[in-house]
């Protein structure tokens, strides 16, 4: 009897134990499975703030386009970007064609001629114009075209002596856009004074520019033709030139602190300080493709345009379109953040407060974008950020309960805002220091998680 007393309170002992196995076997999965659960709804909740943040980019890309659509109505009014053309040297010819169906006619063509030197001397006045909240950068260009062309030379060609209409040559400069003439165009060429006339007859070369009647005689293969003109131009934040000259020399000065050289060629020589640029180009004839003289409109000589941007420094729609590209960055670790906080202390938080936390984050953008189209962009940054970081951390101390982890998020916030801030400063070096900012953020995460047994998160 006392032997069976003794099993079945041993059975009894035995079971109980098996169901408090049992019992911290089902917690400990719970416990995992409640963790995974969380960790994938951490990551939809920042798959979600994606839709925001995207709709955020196109606010800023929507703003972006209208300043463009502001600047644009100030530049058409004073004078577009300005690519100069010329001297060219034109002579028409009498030349005989056939049709498809056999008809003959006689038409008049033409044979260009470039400069065998070519040398340019300006100088740009920068002005800032202002339509609203927008601005545009504008110019006033004074520029010194000097050089001289050889006699035109027919030789190479099967043209009769008797066609060519030495007559009827004229000299052409191309401008783009004509609203930007400040002043007549006096040509001196050699002796004589000329002035310049809207419109060119051919469109071979440039469809839009001056020109003036330069009558030549036949049979003065060993003449040269100087010219000399000062061209006074508006126009808006690039201009650019083209190497027609068999050696091409341009010199450009600028008060303006923030040049950018573009184009097929980067000058030789310059020189940027607080008081502005200098710049010197030289381009032989043998640096471009196309040559010194030839017929109809068989080339094509836009490509090797070169010349200068008057660069405004990276505004406010650029360094808020570059921010908010590290949006997802932001989210992630800030969520990252209140995770660990959130298994290391034993707390529950709900996933709507991930979501206003994370919409918080967002909104910072579009503060950023609102005060840097009033203020710059330095201060705006630093506003919309004491704004959010303060928000948060409001919030967070009602989460957590706790001043010391209220601290410590407001300060990992005001460290990833100071990264942001440093990588928006770059240019050069941006992708560099971003990288490795991540590397390190990622191997502090790594260190500081390194003691996690997340098999046994309960111990």
């Amino acid at each position: 009897m006392d032997n069976n007393s003794s099993n079945e309170k041993s059975n009894e002992i035995r079971n109980q134990q098996d169901e408090v196995t049992a019992n911290y076997a089902e917690r400990e999965s719970w416990i995992r499975t409640s963790v995974t659960f969380k960790m994938f709804s951490i990551a939809f909740l920042a798959i979600i703030l994606l839709i925001p943040a995207f709709m955020i980019q196109m606010v800023i890309q929507d703003r972006e386009y209208r300043r463009n659509e502001a600047v644009q109505e100030i530049s058409s009014k004073w004078g577009n970007e300005q690519t100069l053309a010329g001297p060219i040297l034109t002579v028409p010819y009498k030349a005989t064609i056939k049709d498809e169906a056999g008809n003959i006619s006689n038409v008049t063509q033409y044979a260009h001629f470039l400069p065998d030197k070519l040398d340019v001397k300006g100088n740009l006045q920068p002005e800032v114009r202002y339509r609203g909240i927008y601005e545009a950068v504008l110019y006033t260009g004074t520029l010194q075209f000097g050089g001289q062309f050889s006699f035109p030379n027919f030789d190479d060609w099967a043209i009769d002596k008797q066609d060519i209409l030495w007559n009827k040559a004229f000299l052409s400069v191309g401008i783009p856009d004509m609203r930007g003439i400040n002043d007549k165009i006096e040509l001196a060429w050699n002796s004589q004074k000329m002035l310049f006339e809207p419109g060119i007859e051919s469109p071979d070369v440039v469809s839009s520019g001056v020109s003036v009647a330069t009558p030549l005689v036949a049979d003065k293969k060993g003449d040269t033709f100087t010219f000399d003109f000062q061209l006074n131009l508006n126009g808006s934040e690039r201009l650019k030139f083209l190497p027609l000259g068999k050696e091409t020399t341009v010199s450009l000065s600028s008060p303006w602190r923030n040049p950018s050289f573009d184009g097929a060629f980067l000058p030789d020589t310059r020189n940027i300080d607080s008081k502005g640029f200098t710049a010197q180009w030289k381009v032989l004839h043998l640096n471009r493709n196309f040559p010194q003289q030839w017929l109809g409109n068989g080339q094509n000589i836009q490509e090797s345009a070169f010349g200068v941007k008057l660069l405004t420094p990276i505004d406010e729609y650029q360094k808020t379109a570059r921010s908010s590209k590290y949006a997802i960055m932001f989210i992630f670790l800030t969520f990252l953040g209140f995770f660990f906080v959130e298994i290391l202390n034993k707390m529950r938080i709900h996933p709507a407060q991930y979501l206003l936390v994370g919409a918080a984050l967002c909104v910072f953008y579009l503060l950023l974008i609102s005060l840097s189209e009033h203020i710059k962009f330095n201060p705006a940054y630093w506003v919309s950020t004491a704004a959010t970081v303060i928000l948060i951390t409001a919030y967070s101390s009602t989460i957590f309960r706790s001043k010391k982890l209220t601290i410590s998020i407001c300060i990992t916030l005001l460290a990833l805002y100071g990264f942001l801030y440093s990588l928006l400063q770059l240019q050069d070096y941006a992708l560099l220091m971003g990288s490795l900012g991540l590397f390190s953020i990622l191997a502090a995460i790594m260190y500081l998680s390194r003691n996690i047994d997340w098999y046994n998160l309960k111990k």
